[in-house]
């Protein structure tokens, strides 16, 4: 239906991170009026936290051998293939441009003594084609685009909702999204906000694991409302675990990849039991694990595979001091690269009280990301309707997508976009290090080009928000105004931190490193519980006049259980070992029953989650055994 409307187009971007700031720019730019909310200060969004790099072929990285194709190929095959190939194609061959786009903004990027920006190695590649900052790279990405969305914002162009948070996708008659319910977090007013088109860019899902690598914020709760409102889950049971996180009794935190990119080392004592300092231990009575299993790609091989290895390591009685650690070392590392780890052996200091300099690090494997989330489409890239003459117009069907197309980062939910982590699009069964910041980016610039034609009318579906009755906003605030009072009403006796505490324990038990069936159907039967307890739970704060931490809190773990049993569902139904889902009782991948994106959908009558398969084409790459050993 082509939209008509004499009110301009409106976009509302939920999500202050790379993915949502850029699709905000992007957007703006192409003249749309954009809504930007955000649960904290944008500059504090969790992209803030990426520490390693960006992946991109350059002119550098060209002169190794390297190439455009040798990045979607790497990322396919680090993928285990779960991906969708045109869109994991058009990413890798932007991401040269990408990087001039975020160096002419300003981004710090390292630089060698010739002038050119520098380069790092990084995991499942054996060319140096990451770009980084330091180790806070996703820190000077982050603020860079921040200054040029701040540039819309002194414009007109862009309005920032900062703590903020997203509640409940407005859907009409049609079926299609025309805006948000969304919650002050500051003085609790619940409020519609009418847009032509959603884009949810709200990160991952690690606070369903309790402990991880992500911040307190990122708990998947924006993805389960859209789920349960209507909108697919892709491939939720693949979560990446990190091979080398600080373990902490609040959370863990990352100790970047790049570590091991500049040259850092994992080992273990050969001697069980071993009690001597890491440093008095001889090279000879040391096991560098990683390197002698993994002799072409060594620290560096994809972190699924680092992870799994690493938990054997300890199964099998080698962690320092029988516990769930390994040592990760870079104190042979020369002063000048150590300078360039210089943020993350900070913070490692600060919370160990080790100098990483001097002492090797304790590390063990963290939840990390998940390569799951809203399931999105795309239109593949054809010749026959390339709308812009360029040299990208030689490319054969199927080699990327086409530019500006309306479907493309969009869900089932026509006119609901999912971008960045929130998104299951690029990285498969196992996403690669330093392509998180990428995919983000990348969706926010190709993508939000889809979202500004959509909102402005190419493929728009029902009537525009502006002609929207207000009957369908106020009837959700309604809805979401009675999900707060029946928390406050309600006199339970359980505690929703003690569930949520109990709820990472068990995802964490049986859904990350290994599953096997038996351990899934008790977590299953788990959930089930932690269902039952959470109808009877209680709130000690019933207070609505100003910032309630605890009801906000205690509204999201009901969607963190739903989201749970996504993830556990999708990890039964999955039987067989692909990328970061390793199931011990199915260890082969299974190409004839399982080459498929996972389809999760909300049963609304039972609560729970429905599985089925979307068959994955091949158009550019055909499937190989995913091998990084000599062979």
């Amino acid at each position: 239906m082509a939209k008509s409307s004499s009110t301009a187009a409106r976009v509302i971007v939920v999500g202050g991170g790379l993915a949502g700031l850029s699709a905000a720019l992007r957007i703006s730019e192409a003249g749309t009026q954009v809504d930007l909310f955000s649960m904290v200060p944008v500059k504090r969004s969790h992209s803030v936290c990426a520490q390693g790099g960006i992946n991109a072929c350059n002119e550098v990285a060209r002169q190794q051998g390297y190439s455009e194709w040798q990045h979607m190929d790497e990322t396919l095959l680090g993928g285990d293939f779960l991906s969708h190939q045109p869109p994991v194609y058009e990413m890798t061959h932007w991401a040269p441009k990408i990087i001039d786009l975020l160096d002419r903004m300003g981004v710090p990027f390292n630089r060698t003594k010739e002038g050119f920006r520098d380069l790092r190695m990084f995991g499942g590649s054996l060319f140096k084609r990451t770009h980084f900052a330091g180790a806070s790279t996703g820190q000077q990405l982050l603020y860079g685009l921040d200054e040029q969305v701040r540039k819309q914002e002194a414009a007109g162009k862009v309005t920032k909702y900062e703590f903020w948070e997203f509640l409940w996708p407005v859907i009409d008659s049609d079926g299609a999204c025309k805006g948000i319910v969304a919650q002050d977090m500051r003085t609790m007013e619940i409020k519609a906000f009418r847009g032509d088109a959603v884009v949810i860019a709200t990160g991952g899902c690690g606070m369903v694991y309790g402990k991880s690598t992500m911040s307190t914020i990122c708990t998947g709760g924006a993805a389960a409302r859209c789920y349960q409102a209507g909108a697919l889950l892709g491939n939720p049971e693949m979560i990446q675990v990190h091979p080398t996180a600080m373990p902490g009794e609040d959370k863990c935190r990352l100790m970047s990849e790049s570590a091991r990119g500049e040259g850092g080392r994992v080992w273990v004592p050969r001697n069980k039991g071993e009690t001597r300092h890491p440093n008095e231990i001889p090279e000879a009575e040391r096991n560098y694990f990683l390197e002698e299993k993994y002799p072409k790609y060594k620290n560096l091989v994809p972190r699924d595979i680092a992870t799994r290895e690493i938990f054997f390591k300890w199964q099998e009685g080698y962690g320092i001091g029988g516990q769930p650690m390994v040592y990760l070392d870079i104190t042979h590392l020369p002063a000048e690269t150590k300078n360039k780890l210089h943020s993350i052996l900070e913070i490692y200091q600060k919370f160990t009280g080790d100098d990483p300099r001097q002492v090797p690090m304790k590390i063990f494997p963290a939840v990390h990301y998940s390569m799951g989330g809203l399931y999105t489409t795309y239109t593949p890239y054809s010749p026959e309707t390339d709308k812009i003459s360029r040299p990208e117009a030689r490319r054969k069907a199927n080699e990327g997508m086409e530019f500006g197309a309306p479907n493309n980062g969009m869900t089932n939910i026509p006119g609901l976009y999912s971008f960045g982590e929130a998104s299951y699009a690029y990285h498969g069964a196992t996403r690669l290090g330093a392509n998180a910041l990428l995919s983000c980016i990348f969706d926010g610039l190709f993508c939000g080009m889809s979202v500004a034609n959509y909102a402005k009318g190419a493929g728009f579906v029902g009537k525009p928000a502006a002609e929207q009755p207000q009957a369908l906003y106020d009837g959700l605030v309604a809805q979401e105004k009675a999900k707060v009072q029946k928390l406050i009403d309600n006199k339970g006796t359980e505690n929703p931190y003690t569930l949520h505490a109990e709820l990472g324990r068990e995802m964490t038990l049986a859904a990350t490193v290994i599953k096997t069936e038996a351990r899934l159907l008790e977590a299953r039967a788990r959930l089930a519980e932690f269902r039952a307890r959470y109808a009877k739970i209680g709130v000690a704060d019933t207070n609505l006049g100003h910032t309630n931490q605890t009801v906000a809190f205690t509204r999201v773990l009901g969607d963190m259980l739903i989201y749970a049993d996504a993830i556990v569902e999708a990890s039964i139904a999955r039987k067989e070992s692909r990328g970061s889902h390793y199931r011990d009782d199915f260890q082969d991948r299974d190409d004839v029953n399982f080459h498929a994106t996972t389809q999760a959908s909300f049963d609304a009558a039972s609560g729970r989650a429905k599985i089925k398969y979307e068959p994955i084409t091949l158009p550019l790459v055909g499937l190989r055994p995913r091998v990084y050993t000599n062979d």
